[in-house]
């Protein structure tokens, strides 16, 4: 049977006595190899904890095997890799210390794991019993990261069953050929005879049509008359007949009964979902957890958990460029920039925390950005060259202001966000226009207070206490693009590990200095610890060489602004739901998972990862119908054997006695 799941599974590569490798493509069309832990397999702790220790390792070793997905929590452990990286699903059986065997290029159809050797009674191929201690991960690789669990030990026997150290059952270590049987002698049998001590003879049994034959004994008169033909009992075979088609078609129906042919219930996918993989482009929530840390670590809930309430901001300025003497305009149409970061949602209402000078720039640094942007019209319009952009912004920096449509009044600015996946020069809808409420200057924090005008928005947890302690392992989050043309570039969350690698003043505000960065657009981003709460906020490091932003700016200066601007940090039932959705889903309770992700799609449509969260669930549940066919399939082939064994007895108890009786 075929596993089910995000994958169209095309043919077997190999198995092993634990599982099999299936080549397959995913839901963009690229081949990948999956490997499939045997449920009954799975269904021993150890043996599941070795199965995702061992992929995670592997990913982690220098020169190792890196998969793009995994589901470590179904009943049936599964792991792809990208078929262009090699025999990926192979390489983690041999890992597991399997003895692993590929299907051979010219068989004609998709094969499995070798069956065991038959001895009397036929017995049912699959999987041997599972043990309790499966084999070590690849040896030399990094310990599984996230608590995963760590498998020590060799395998040991196990209540009579046998070290996994090859497979239970391998017809090709046997002997050349089958056992032969006892020969049948043609030599006649001695008897006692009357007196005991003088052997006799029993006659062979003549063909019906040679009775007539010369007794081949010297005795004139036989000691034995070959017994009369025994009379054919047609009634009896019919009757047996009958019996073995009884219990056939007994056997036939227990099978159906018990197999049937239905599917495993699977709940619907969100009329907004175009497939079964969760990065198709209707639920790509850009952020994707599940391929930015350990599958089912803490660092994966943590991303689950505040990455729909980031926000990519950009603010737009329009003013007028002049001289600052004459007041005299630069150019005589208004001069548009724009500045472009992070930030994340503080409270349902649409609240949300971003970088200060993002939003409202200092005057200096505004009238660079518009000198920046008068100078490259000024090239398209070929009356300056891009050698000259640098020294033209510096000639007219200390010369020139910039203002609004009038001396003296303040040039205009507006601020949109967007979630999930965000576009540059959007002001329409997905982009959600705002209104700054607050700012703190760059000595003071450099963040920022804005009111979006939607509400039932995804809010984050603030974390309580003061700034982590150096060494402290956090995870940062904000949007960044690889697109060479930023104005109408696409943003995405990116996500990274990081450490406090110090502590240090900006200002009046005692910042935390991390050890790396997502870009120059994560300022306003935040900072994670485990439980998925926010720490700090990103901002540049003024120390830092190319203004990376690696300053964090701790929690108390958020709450201080939130309070300064009538509002506060809270969460709304719907954010209650979807952590209840992620506990379900990591817990492996996928119907709970589904129910909780509908109620948080239907009341807020912004969340897109609980949308894939739950595609994840559904395609979780559709793979482990394979392992729920596989009991079934059991009881079936033992009612079936049971029904055999009837028959066999019944013909065994027929031909006993119809043996000649002498």
């Amino acid at each position: 049977m075929q596993p089910d799941g995000p994958y169209r599974f095309t043919h077997v590569l190999g198995g092993s006595q634990v599982g099999k490798a299936w080549a397959a493509i995913d839901g963009q069309g690229r081949l990948v190899t999956v490997a499939v832990l045997d449920a009954n397999v799975a269904a021993t702790p150890a043996w599941r904890e070795a199965f995702s220790a061992t992929a995670n390792a592997l990913a982690q070793t220098q020169g190792g095997q890196t998969f793009v997905y995994a589901d470590f929590g179904a009943a049936a452990p599964w792991v792809a890799y990208p078929a262009e990286a090699g025999p990926g699903a192979e390489k983690l059986f041999r890992a597991l210390g399997v003895d692993y065997q590929p299907v051979p290029e010219d068989a004609g159809a998709p094969v499995s794991a070798p069956p065991q050797p038959v001895s009397g009674i036929p017995q049912q191929a699959g999987p041997p019993h599972p043990v309790s201690a499966p084999p070590q991960p690849v040896s030399g690789a990094p310990q599984p990261v996230s608590g995963a669990p760590q498998v020590s030990g060799p395998p040991q026997s196990v209540s009579g069953v046998p070290q996994v150290s090859g497979p239970p059952y391998a017809p090709w270590a046997m002997h050349g050929g089958p056992i032969p049987g006892q020969p049948v002698s043609a030599a006649p049998h001695p008897v006692s005879g009357a007196g005991g001590s003088a052997a006799s003879t029993v006659d062979p049994v003549l063909p019906d049509d040679d009775r007539s034959a010369p007794d081949p004994f010297t005795a004139p008169v036989r000691r034995i008359k070959p017994s009369a033909p025994p009379p054919r009992r047609t009634g009896l075979w019919v009757g047996v007949a009958a019996a073995a088609l009884a219990v056939a078609l007994a056997a036939g129906a227990t099978v159906w009964a018990v197999t049937g042919d239905e599917e495993p219930t699977v709940p619907q996918t969100l009329p907004t979902a175009s497939g079964a993989f969760p990065s198709a482009p209707a639920i790509n929530p850009g952020l994707k957890p599940w391929a930015q840390a350990a599958p089912y670590s803490a660092e994966e809930r943590a991303l689950a958990v505040a990455g729909p309430s980031m926000v990519f901001v950009e603010a737009v300025f329009t003013g007028t460029l002049r001289e600052a003497k004459s007041n005299v305009p630069l150019s005589v149409t208004p001069v548009t920039f724009k500045r472009r970061c992070s930030g994340f949602v503080v409270n349902p209402d649409g609240h949300i925390v971003t970088n200060g000078q993002c939003v409202r720039p200092a005057a200096d640094a505004a009238r660079e950005r518009a000198l920046y942007t008068l100078g490259r019209i000024l090239i398209e319009q070929k009356k300056l060259t891009t050698p000259q952009l640098d020294g033209y912004v510096r000639s007219k920096l200390n010369s020139t202001v910039f203002t609004g449509a009038e001396p003296g009044s303040e040039p205009t600015s507006q601020v949109f966000g967007q979630f999930n996946v965000a576009r540059g020069d959007l002001t329409a809808s997905p982009a959600i226009p705002g209104q700054v409420v607050r700012v703190l200057e760059p000595d003071a924090g450099n963040l920022a207070l804005v009111k979006l005008t939607q509400a039932s928005l995804p809010s984050v947890e603030l974390a309580d206490g003061g700034a982590p302690a150096p060494g402290a392992a956090l995870l940062v989050l904000g949007y960044r693009t690889t697109d060479a043309d930023f104005r109408a570039a696409t943003y995405t969350v990116e996500s990274k590990p990081a450490q406090v690698a110090g502590t240090a003043n900006q200002g009046s505000v005692a910042i935390s200095r991390l050890n790396d960065d997502v870009g120059i657009y994560s300022a306003g981003g935040m900072a994670l610890d485990t439980a998925g709460r926010v720490v700090g906020v990103l901002d540049t490091d003024r120390a830092a060489s190319g203004g990376a932003n690696r300053a964090l700016v701790p929690v108390s200066v958020v709450t201080g602004l939130l309070g300064a601007g009538g509002t506060s940090s809270s969460r709304a039932d719907t954010d209650r739901v979807y952590r209840e959705g992620l506990d379900a889903f990591f817990a492996g309770r996928n119907d709970d998972a589904i129910a909780s992700f509908d109620r948080v799609a239907q009341a807020s449509p912004v969340n897109l990862l609980a949308q894939a969260y739950r595609q994840n669930a559904v395609d979780r549940a559709r793979l482990a119908g394979e392992s729920d066919g596989a009991p079934r399939l059991l009881w079936a082939s033992l009612a079936g054997l049971g029904g055999l064994l009837l028959v066999g007895l019944v013909v065994l108890v027929v031909v006993l006695r119809r043996r000649p009786r002498y």
